[in-house]
């Protein structure tokens, strides 16, 4: 009988997961190759930013939008239909290559991503509390894993041609196949219940923020980082190395993260992991060399993702089970936020001297500030209680 259930549990998950492994390789791919092809069809490089920031407005729409098609359809066609539109909105960028018409597709293509982190993360968060948190890495691990794999494509694959569309649409159409045929059992769409607004304002302050800080940072690395890296002289092959150990470190950070949430505290420790990504972008200020500048992507990789999943910990902290979807998509929603502000932000830094690292810089050194007050107000508060 136990065997039974685990078996059913592996099969439940590992439909979602490897259909989410599959996107993860082919968006890894298209976040780097798309900054770093815009010459090829005649657009500015300065259209970079506001597709990176346009992306995450449709991340933001699609965060409140996506719950209603989940409850129609199913997890399972609703993450279908997500992939299917995101296909089409990469196969617009070659055939027509106007600011106007990737703007726009970026936009839809916000909106369908959403939608596959809401299903996959709601899809892995029901079933046995027990076993959430194990879950819950295997997401995280797919996801950046084939996020750094895709990264490889730039040196791999190329950059140039019809051929990178070609293997990033590929890469989705078997993810759709995974899932059109793969034996899985979806959760009960009943089983979550919207937040009010007045619970939301309740929700954790730092978390929100934490959420915040991880949209700004990671969405000006994924936008920007490929062309800061071609400022400073790195080859095309490099890039995509580069890129690959910033999403390795956090990769890597992941399982680190609950081993340390066991000796501190969750604002205490996002204070932390900014204090890190402080020191590793003051070590890329000073050094030249390819390897030791990976050393310092690889630090701030695991500074920057590690946000993410501890504030949206923080903000499930004693929630009830019902409420942990909805959480999840405020939680995300704020991440959006974030990711729309980020490019813009750090373009505004790309002009001067320090250029994206400087952005970083000073994002991640406010808010280990603000966690270091907030943690000492916690622990304050958690004193005068006792």
């Amino acid at each position: 009988m136990e065997n039974t259930a685990a078996t059913t549990s592996k099969a439940r998950i590992s439909v979602p997961v490897i259909a989410l492994a599959l996107y993860a390789v082919a968006s890894g791919y298209l976040m780097s190759l798309i900054p770093l092809m815009l010459p090829t069809y005649g657009l500015d490089f300065s259209l970079a930013s506001w597709l990176a920031s346009v992306f995450y407005a449709g991340l933001l729409i699609g965060a409140v939008m996506i719950e209603p098609l989940v409850s129609k359809v199913g997890h399972r066609n609703a993450f279908v239909w997500c992939l299917v539109a995101f296909i089409a909105t990469i196969i617009a960028l070659p055939l027509l290559p106007y600011s106007a018409t990737w703007i726009a597709a970026r936009f839809v293509a916000g909106m369908a991503v959403a939608g596959v982190f809401v299903i996959v993360e709601s899809w892995l968060l029901h079933g046995d509390e027990s076993a959430r948190a194990k879950r819950l890495g295997l997401y995280m691990g797919s996801l950046y894993g084939g996020s750094a794999l895709g990264q490889l494509g730039i040196g791999v694959i190329g950059v140039s041609g019809g051929v990178p569309f070609i293997a990033i649409i590929t890469l989705l159409i078997m993810a759709v196949v995974v899932l059109l045929f793969g034996e899985c059992e979806q959760p009960q769409s009943e089983y979550s219940t919207p937040l009010s607004l007045k619970q939301i304002s309740k929700l954790n302050h730092a978390a929100i923020i934490g959420c915040i800080v991880s949209g700004l940072t990671l969405g000006a690395i994924y936008g920007l980082m490929p062309i800061e890296l071609q400022k400073r002289g790195i080859s095309h092959s490099d890039i995509g190395s580069l890129m690959a150990v910033v999403i390795l470190g956090g990769m890597a950070v992941q399982p680190i993260v609950p081993w340390l949430s066991k000796f501190f505290g969750r604002t205490l420790l996002m204070a932390m992991f900014c204090l890190l990504g402080v020191a590793a972008i003051s070590f890329t200020s000073m050094v030249n060399g390819v390897d030791a500048l990976g050393i310092a992507l690889f630090l701030l990789g695991m500074a920057t993702f590690a946000l993410y999943p501890i504030a949206i910990n923080l903000a499930c902290d004693k929630l009830d089970a019902s409420f942990i979807v909805s959480a999840t998509q405020v939680m995300l929603f704020s991440y959006s936020i974030g990711s729309v502000a980020g490019p813009v932000a750090a373009d505004w830094f790309m002009l001067g001297n320090q250029g994206l690292m400087g952005y970083l810089f000073a994002a991640l050194l406010t808010t280990c500030l603000y966690m270091l007050i907030a943690s000492v107000k916690t622990k304050q508060q958690t004193v005068a209680g006792e």
